[in-house]
């Protein structure tokens, strides 16, 4: 059975690269391109892994993250930050709303699935 893999995301350049890069490995993906039709999604098919951008309209990423991890169902599905916040503490702030992880962007084609194996497998 493939993994789901969710994809919150609103840009569009981003979401087909995401998209591209985990169907030609193999991962069934669902797409959202704004918080709070990621947390429908979310909620209606229990991805395995959700790759979650943090500037997001309607719903930032801290505020989903949030709101998927009120969710029993969903309480030990990885989710990952993929942003371009990368200050001091930007991390930390995606950990302390419920991520599990962070991945910097511009995302690495080279380590990115090794990255999402990671994440899958924890």
């Amino acid at each position: 059975m493939k993994n789901k893999i969710l994809i919150i995301e609103d840009n569009e350049q981003n979401m087909y690269l995401l998209n591209f890069i985990l169907t030609q490995s193999g991962y069934e993906v669902l797409q959202a391109f704004h918080g709070k039709e990621g947390v429908t999604l979310a909620s209606q098919h229990r991805p395995d892994l959700i790759l979650l951008d943090i500037q997001l309209p309607i719903m930032d990423g801290y505020t989903v993250a949030r709101e998927l991890r009120k969710n029993e169902a969903l309480s030990t599905v990885p989710i990952v930050a993929v942003t371009s916040y990368a200050m001091p503490g930007d991390r930390e702030t995606a950990l302390a709303a419920g991520c599990s992880g962070y991945i910097e962007k511009p995302i690495d084609p080279e380590t990115f699935m090794e990255q999402v194996t990671f994440y899958l497998n924890t």
